[in-house]
């Protein structure tokens, strides 16, 4: 098999990274979005949860699709196609316009979860470390694009961020069809029987059903955190104004680039397990730090860096780790994996407001506490022979 060079991985770690990005560009600019086309900004909200729910369905069924048809030839179709919905959110003027391009966006969008599996099926060696790469990019992404759209908004109106956003997913289309090797192995049958196969991922390994639980709930308490950090900061003792806040954001993506490394811990053959309870230990001391001291800017500083890295070092070993269990079925199985992920973070964010409202910060954290306490149970259920 041919390897893919150090320029192919980070062409494909870029590519996942813009592309996921899109989903996530609306949220800290409803409000300018609302303004400017005249709406009532309860209306446009539902953009946001229109684009994830999108990129859910692009989960279901069409990541599946990677498994059956080139992957190369699967990822300009939906790059070319995010494009085509990009231009047409910039020009949106009406409600119905918007949510259409928001849905179609997040189907799209969903070209990073093509080019995960991808990237594990085209390699056999250091895999856990070529994993970690593309999932730093697909973490930046999601990290950076509420800073990017804020501060493009801010400049020259929110228009722009869809326009030059479509600019920058057509250089990574053109980059992505360089030579990149093809996988030979394609499954055969119809799609309906390739969704049905989906669903026997699941049923056929353990390893599969714990991981996917697992990343679930850390993603969860991730999204915990995040959703509700806005109006930690906002108030008391801190006050900040949003541009600082977004900041935050930036400090996370840097915490990001710890995941080759941890990959490549992964590779030297270190025990899945004990890499993963690690990492559960790092999210609890940063919860904890947060508890001790509320108004201190350094421990919130520390906690941002503790967590990321917690959570990323969980997903990495995650996928690093779903990956051995049937190369043929990579894609298959990343949709089993990324659905359930995606699942455990709105949950985790509907628990975080949820918690917030009845309580603050301290409720936050003990929702937190409670996610990552499941997730230390589910760990210790794992066994260190994968292929189950």
């Amino acid at each position: 098999m041919k390897k893919l060079s150090s320029i192919q991985i980070l062409i494909m770690a870029i590519t996942a990274g813009v592309c996921v990005a899109n989903i996530y560009y609306c949220q800290p600019i409803l409000n300018e979005i609302a303004r400017s086309l005249n709406l009532n900004g309860d209306d446009v909200g539902i953009i946001a949860p229109l684009s994830q729910a999108g990129y859910g369905l692009g989960l279901l069924f069409i990541t599946p699709l990677g498994d059956k048809i080139d992957r190369k030839r699967l990822i300009l179709y939906l790059q070319l196609l995010l494009i085509a919905a990009l231009i047409g959110m910039s020009f949106s003027t009406s409600l119905l316009s918007l949510y259409a391009a928001s849905l179609a966006i997040g189907l799209f969008a969903v070209t990073a979860q093509v080019i995960l599996p991808m990237a594990a099926s085209l390699v056999t060696e250091n895999r856990g470390k070529v994993v970690g790469i593309i999932f730093t990019g697909i973490l930046i992404g999601i990290l950076t694009a509420r800073v990017f759209s804020g501060f493009i908004t801010e400049w020259i109106g929110w228009k722009y961020v869809y326009l030059i956003s479509a600019a920058i997913v057509g250089v990574t289309a053109i980059l992505m069809q360089t030579d990149f090797p093809s996988v030979e192995d394609r499954f055969e049958g119809s799609y309906l029987k390739l969704l049905s196969s989906v669903i026997h991922q699941l049923k056929r390994f353990r390893t599969l059903r714990l991981s996917a639980l697992l990343g679930a709930l850390v993603f969860g308490a991730l999204s915990s955190f995040w959703v509700t950090l806005t109006f930690y900061l906002s108030g008391a003792p801190f006050n900040y104004k949003p541009d600082i806040i977004g900041l935050y954001g930036l400090l996370a993506a840097g915490g990001a680039l710890m995941a080759p490394l941890i990959g490549k811990i992964s590779d030297k053959g270190e025990s899945p397990k004990k890499v993963l309870l690690l990492a559960l230990t790092l999210i609890v001391v940063s919860i904890i730090l947060l508890y001790l001291f509320p108004a201190s800017n350094i421990a919130l500083i520390l906690t941002v860096l503790l967590i990321d890295v917690g959570v990323q070092a969980v997903q990495t070993t995650n996928i690093a780790l779903i990956y051995t269990l049937d190369t043929k079925a990579n894609s298959r199985i990343n949709t089993v994996y990324m659905t359930s992920f995606f699942i455990g973070g709105s949950l985790g964010a509907f628990a975080g407001i949820i918690a917030w409202k009845h309580g603050g910060w301290n409720v936050v954290l003990l929702q937190m506490i409670i996610f990552i306490v499941l997730a230390v149970i589910t760990t210790l259920n794992i066994n260190n022979n994968q292929n189950k």
